[in-house]
């Protein structure tokens, strides 16, 4: 049973996600339904992102691959998806930080809100 809502915003997250091979795309969605899902979510599928406030990243492992999607809370039952890079390196790049934020903040200007 869900237990929050999760939606993409604009076009970024699909984009994204169609340009992967097919068993990454299926492995994203099922960790995405563990999000929706589980009441507690481990760390080992969402983490907060330190020095972004209110961005989290939903960690997805296949193989070698590994993916990060951005997103954030709007409220506490629904999920925002931004947008996703394979990552490569250790530390999650600055400039996709900064882009996720830009995304999260362009959400709340046209909503409204904060």
């Amino acid at each position: 049973m869900k237990v929050r809502t999760v939606i993409a915003y604009k076009h970024y997250f699909i984009d994204f996600v169609k340009s992967l091979p097919e068993k990454l795309q299926d492995k994203i969605t099922k960790t995405i339904l563990y999000v929706e899902t589980l009441q507690m979510i481990p760390e080992k599928y969402l983490k907060h992102i330190e020095g972004a406030k209110g961005l989290y990243e939903i960690r997805v492992r296949f193989s070698s691959e590994i993916v990060r999607v951005f997103c954030f809370f709007d409220g506490e039952k629904l999920v925002v998806l931004l947008s996703g890079f394979q990552k490569k390196t250790q530390k999650t790049p600055k400039n996709e930080i900064e882009r996720a934020v830009r995304l999260m903040q362009e959400y709340f200007k046209e909503k409204g809100g904060d």
